[in-house]
């Protein structure tokens, strides 16, 4: 039956049929062929859909869409050149910066792109930045959002694991903040070295009070992060409660207090996220029967076996999965990636001593690189369409931004100290 799935699934994936859709269609397509009864296609999707944790999946796309359309990136962007815009290579720095403040927030890796890409690409471009490098720096950058807690990623991979998503969290601060310092001393070295960004000098006084003026500004925006990853690392409440609280705080801010959200955008703020939580979710409750039929078959022992063969040393291990990671990664979003992959490659992992924080780190950081790998290359899309430019043009500067984001994925791959685990 496994074989036949694959077929069925990869004949599907190449016609371009929606991959929530292959997954179902190719898991009753397989039960039917194998004379299976398939009122086990109804149990498997309502039982991997009857998960309480996956209600924070449409609250933090929620309080994401919010943010994007209530002044707080603009806000959290003026915050960030102001604080280090001083140098060259600064407004470029400042867009990692305000990425890293925003994907605390959205949970998304495409949203973060879209909401910082919209006002730096612009700036940046005026700055003296060529197209293709500021629309290749938002879109790498853009990655941030799906490493930084709270990512969607995380508790996808949590539910799939069944690892503890508070820990995810806590352990993707510091792979972020790593990426981040990375991609902000690359593009202060290519400023410095292409002769773009001039700044002129400024006194430490006037530059005092700038910071001061655009810190009092978002003020409100900074203490969102503070309350909702405070209260879960405190223990004040689980993951999928301050979802609700990051929406309930985001609504607020942008209505009564930076008052830039009206009734009237409530209407398309909503609907995008109902769009974009519903294609998580059905992926989530197909992904369920095709797991299924992957364990009823032993397929991830028979892959532990395989790669037992091949070798016993964990380094090794390693770097065939980022391989493979990265090549998926191309190919398939991230949330199909981790429930396609993670139970195949989990139990092996384990096997092999990797601790699974750890390894959930690994993936979720390696499947964050296919924003910006194409031909499926979401963030590079969203950041060209904003751009009004085509994608192979900015294929030379995302190449430079790629390799560091590498280097950043073995280090974190490699240097498990990188990491805190709870």
């Amino acid at each position: 039956m496994t074989t036949r799935l694959f077929i069925i699934f990869i004949f599907l994936f190449i016609l371009s049929v929606p991959i929530a859709a292959t997954l179902g269609l190719s898991s009753i397509w397989s039960l039917q062929l194998e004379g299976s009864s398939l009122s086990t296609v109804g149990q498997q999707v309502f039982r991997g859909m009857d998960q309480t944790v996956l209600m924070a999946i449409p609250f933090f796309i929620l309080a994401g869409s919010v943010m994007q359309s209530g002044g707080i990136a603009r806000r959290l962007m003026a915050f960030a050149n102001a604080l280090i815009g001083w140098f060259r290579g600064g407004l470029g720095a400042a867009t990692v910066l305000s990425t890293m403040l925003f994907s605390t927030m959205s949970g998304s890796s495409s949203a973060t792109t879209a909401a910082i890409g919209s006002i730096t690409i612009p700036s940046m471009e005026k700055k003296g930045y060529p197209r293709s490098y500021a629309t290749a720096l938002a879109a790498s950058a853009g990655e941030l959002g799906g490493v930084i807690p709270p990512a969607t990623a995380m508790i996808i991979y949590g539910l799939v694991a069944n690892i503890s998503i508070s820990s995810l969290f806590i352990a993707g601060i510091i792979p972020g903040i790593l990426i981040g310092i990375s991609l902000i001393l690359t593009i202060s070295i290519i400023a410095r070295i292409k002769g773009f960004d001039a700044v002129s000098n400024t006194d430490f006084i006037t530059w005092f009070k700038q910071v001061l003026v655009t810190f009092k500004d978002a003020i409100w925006a900074l203490l969102m992060p503070l309350i909702i990853l405070g209260g879960i690392y405190l223990g004040y409440f689980t993951p999928t409660e301050a979802a609700v609280v990051a929406v309930v705080y985001g609504l607020i801010v942008s209505f009564l207090i930076y008052r830039e959200l009206k009734i009237k955008d409530l209407i398309g703020i909503f609907s995008r996220a109902a769009i974009s939580s519903s294609i998580i979710l059905i992926l989530i409750g197909f992904s369920a029967i095709f797991g299924h039929i992957l364990t009823i078959n032993q397929v991830p022992h028979a892959v532990g076996g395989l790669l037992t063969q091949i070798t016993e040393n964990p380094i090794i291990f390693l770097i065939l999965v980022n391989i493979v990671l990265l090549i998926t990664g191309m190919f398939l979003e991230t949330a199909a990636a981790i429930i396609i992959m993670v139970p195949i490659l989990a139990p092996v992992a384990f096997e092999f001593g990797i601790d699974p924080i750890h390894f959930g780190i690994i993936v979720i950081v390696n499947l964050a690189l296919g924003m910006v790998t194409p031909p499926v290359a979401i963030n590079l899309f969203v950041a060209c369409q904003i751009a009004n430019i085509r994608i192979d043009q900015i294929i030379r500067p995302v190449l430079i931004f790629l390799g560091i984001l590498i280097i950043d994925l073995l280090l974190i791959t490699y240097l498990p100290l990188w990491i805190p685990i709870f």
